[in-house]
């Protein structure tokens, strides 16, 4: 999908050539995935499958943390699966206060 940037309105130079440019950007975000939503994520889904700049698109929605909307053939269930999920924290030990005045 093309954006403007997190700088303005420079666009990303993938979204110049994306499948999508021309079209409305609604359908590539849907009030719901379910219901009437769900045909309107398939048929953006369907044009992404065309578009010559899936992959940069797909990129920048992980790495920019998009969680709305259709990018790069994928909705936000797909994508965050994609996501590697990190190891946990190991759990941390309380301090023991000091002893001896200190």
């Amino acid at each position: 999908m093309p954006w403007v940037g997190a700088m303005g309105m420079m666009m990303l130079d993938w979204s110049r050539r994306a499948a999508c440019s021309d079209l409305d950007p609604e359908l590539f975000f849907p009030i719901s995935l379910q219901g009437p939503g769900q045909s309107q994520v398939e048929r953006a889904k369907a044009i992404c499958r065309t578009c010559p700049v899936r992959e940069p698109c797909l990129d920048y929605a992980i790495s920019s943390g998009q969680t709305h909307g259709v990018w790069g053939g994928t909705d936000p269930d797909q994508r965050r699966a994609l996501i590697p999920r990190q190891a946990p924290r190991p759990e941390t030990v309380p301090a023991r206060p000091l002893t001896g005045g200190r």
